[in-house]
């Protein structure tokens, strides 16, 4: 490091002592001298200074205050406290200022020189760190995002201009769109990166089990409350809340989450003791709540207080031109997972991919492409790799794009597709895809109960465990 680059400020209010810390350090770096807090802060505003060296006491004025002060500017320098008064209680009050270091008079002049080489070594230090995270920060938001295509487009600057603020997003779009990697993507660019992000699955709890998973409870205050639990309120306080399938909340938890969101304010269950909390609400759904408040079964308030900003991710059929990526991201995901060398696809395979309709969307493309890597043991990944419905994709009872007519998926079958676990699993789809993805009403049309339909989709693959 060429410390000749550094500028270095030394603050003393003797004449002798500026000059000779002038001379003895200015054949190592560029030396700015001041004689009271005034001089100092015109060099400061008019120069940028690396490293500020000051007396503790400078005449009448404080040499703590001037460093105090000095941190305050922007791109502020590394502050060292010169004092006679050398003791712990010093050194500690320095700190405390955010000095860098001090140092004692008499001063040893290589001592002093080696702390400010430490101080310009530690703030160069920081810099790259601070640029390093900004950087991170610029693309881990999105960088799980993929997509190039026309219709992703939207949602990228949406979700840039929408990051900083503390305004409620929701999160609109078909199971496996990837509106939870939105909602992270929201979190990681916000003002408040640093602090939780607390993800709550909202359609995975009872009703009495989500309201205390949101609120948290007292001890006693329902059977089996054998202690006190915070809620994810409290566990998210000074971050972020994602709220997935927000369109499951029963009414009465749905009152007590517009006050959450409303008045910033929570109780937990069995207390009557409001507490406050500083979060910022990010939900997701796959349903239409506007038609849920038509039907009453979604408070209108409550929905005009989440649907402050909406952001609607496209389903995968839409930008089938982002396959690509996403198959390229995921075999490095899952090479790199299972210890495989790099792979690729052949033609056929790929084509297979374009050509499927992905009701499951970029969820159920990467379990098709998780289950190439695994089944394949060489460096290429063809059609007889990946799941058998991509290559049945004809008899799968999904209609494509160009189809008119939606075939019985047991009809179809031939003798070699006789498998029950394969049977099912396309009739399940048929009943997403006739429902538009509502999971309650796909299974009453299977005649299963929604707590079976989870279970069952966890298995698919189609939402997480």
């Amino acid at each position: 490091m060429d410390f000749f680059d550094n500028t270095v400020l030394i603050v003393d209010d003797e004449k002798n002592t500026r000059d000779g810390l002038r001379l003895s350090l200015e054949d190592e770096f560029d030396v700015y001298v001041a004689a009271n807090t005034a001089e100092a802060n015109e060099i400061l505003k008019n120069e940028s200074v690396d490293v500020m060296v000051t007396d503790l006491r400078l005449g009448g004025e404080d040499g703590m205050e001037l460093i105090a002060k000095t941190l305050t500017r922007p791109k502020s320098p590394v502050c060292i406290l010169m004092t006679a008064y050398g003791s712990v209680d010093v050194a500690v009050e320095a700190m405390k200022k955010g000095a860098y270091d001090y140092v004692s008079k008499p001063l040893n002049i290589d001592e002093l020189e080696i702390v400010i080489k430490r101080a310009i070594r530690s703030r160069s230090v920081e810099e790259e760190n601070l640029a390093l995270k900004e950087q991170v920060t610029d693309r881990y938001g999105l960088e799980n995002i993929i997509g190039h295509s026309a219709v992703m487009q939207p949602v990228f600057e949406t979700i840039k201009q929408v990051a900083p603020t503390r305004a409620t997003v929701l999160i609109g779009g078909e199971s496996g769109t990837g509106k939870e990697l939105v909602g992270r993507g929201i979190h990681h660019l916000s003002g408040r990166p640093k602090s939780k992000l607390v993800t709550v699955h909202c359609a995975a709890l009872s009703e009495q089990l989500l309201e205390s998973e949101l609120f948290g409870h007292e001890r006693g205050s329902f059977t089996g409350a054998s202690e006190r639990r915070i809620g994810r309120f409290e566990e998210a306080n000074g971050g972020t809340l994602f709220l997935d399938e927000i369109g499951e909340i029963d009414l009465n938890t749905q009152v007590k989450l517009l006050r959450a969101i409303g008045e910033r304010t929570i109780e937990r269950l069995g207390s009557n003791k409001p507490i406050k909390v500083d979060v910022r609400v990010v939900a997701a759904t796959n349903r239409d709540l506007s038609e849920m408040v038509k039907e009453g079964t979604f408070r209108d308030d409550l929905f005009f207080r989440l649907n402050v900003v909406t952001i609607d991710m496209p389903p995968l059929r839409n930008r089938k031109e982002d396959i690509v990526l996403l198959v390229e991201a995921f075999l490095k995901e899952f090479t790199d997972e299972n210890n495989k060398p790099e792979m690729d696809l052949t033609q056929e395979a790929m084509q297979l991919l374009l050509d499927y309709d992905w009701p499951g969307n970029v969820r159920e493309l990467r379990t098709a492409i998780e289950h190439g890597v695994v089944m394949s043991n060489g460096s290429k990944i063809g059609v007889r790799h990946l799941p058998p419905f991509l290559s049945d994709n004809s008899h799968s009872g999904f209609r494509s794009s160009n189809s008119s007519s939606e075939p019985d998926p047991v009809s179809v079958l031939n003798n070699e597709d006789l498998n029950l676990a394969r049977v099912e699993e396309r009739m399940i789809r048929l009943a997403l895809e006739r429902t538009k993805d509502n999971r309650t009403e796909a299974a009453q049309l299977l005649g299963i109960s929604r707590r079976t339909m989870q279970r069952k989709l966890k298995e698919m693959g189609l939402i997480e465990s």
